[in-house]
């Protein structure tokens, strides 16, 4: 194996919507798709439900704990950049949690702030290395896995969010951003970007400067929810009804 492929200083720059980034998005939409596909298939197998589930677990666990062997191995790892204190760290763990325990709470943040998190990640990613390196494969492979355990409940175990669901995210959301503040004040971070915008391209470029797209990011925040719940539940769940009237009018006709 090459020594570019784990070493912190290789020159192979990461750009955003590469052939690389662009084939990473194509087989998150693959990977999507044969979960909704594949759904009901299986849902009749506990066997199934339950290989999928662990490999999720097993995906999340690898992503994490691999990142910290490549922080240690390369002398890199520091408090001020290392800890598990970005918000698709803090989901990814509690992800796992919620794969095992099958949490309804963990649900809610996870699909909703995590769901948000990881695809705003995974098309803008702030990432330094490219294909083929470690890190360029650990970061995608985080953030796959923490979409697909929210569509796993989703759509294998029928786990449901309520509107009430979105408020739960965003208060969540909010008192992770105070402690995580604190620790940046103290140790002098920049976990989940608080402090400054990343040095990398990304969407928060779009919301004002330091400190008011904080404040952009909460209505950022709302509405992507709200998008969300819409398109999973809301009219889904509408058009299910209006294809059920429809039925029943036909057969009123024969």
């Amino acid at each position: 194996m090459p020594d570019s492929f784990f070493d912190y200083q290789s020159a192979n720059a990461f750009h955003a919507y590469s052939t690389a980034h662009l084939i990473q998005i194509v087989i998150l939409i693959i990977l999507c798709l044969l979960m909704f596909t594949l759904r009901s298939a299986i849902k009749r197998k506990a066997s199934a439900k339950r290989t999928i589930r662990y490999v999720i677990v097993g995906m999340l666990i690898l992503s994490e704990v691999t990142l910290n062997i490549w922080y240690v191995s390369q002398g890199i790892w520091r408090t001020r950049t290392s800890l598990p204190l970005e918000l698709c760290s803090v989901t990814l763990l509690l992800a796992i949690i919620m794969l095992l325990t099958r949490s309804r709470l963990l649900y809610s943040i996870v699909f909703f702030a995590g769901m948000t998190g990881a695809l705003q990640a995974v098309l803008t990613p702030s990432l330094d290395y490219t294909y083929p390196h470690f890190r360029f494969l650990q970061f995608f492979i985080a953030h796959f896995a923490i979409i697909l355990s929210a569509l796993y409940m989703t759509w294998v175990e029928d786990y449901r969010p309520t509107w009430k669901s979105i408020g739960v995210a965003l208060i969540f959301l909010n008192v992770l951003a105070v402690v995580v503040g604190i620790i940046n004040y103290m140790i002098g971070s920049n976990y989940m970007f608080l402090m400054h915008k990343p040095l990398t391209p990304s969407i928060i470029d779009w919301l004002g400067p330091h400190p008011y797209y904080l404040l952009s990011e909460q209505g950022i925040a709302l509405l992507f929810f709200t998008i969300l719940h819409l398109l999973f539940f809301v009219l889904p769940g509408s058009w299910k009804q209006h294809s059920q009237k429809n039925n029943s009018k036909e057969k009123s006709y024969l």
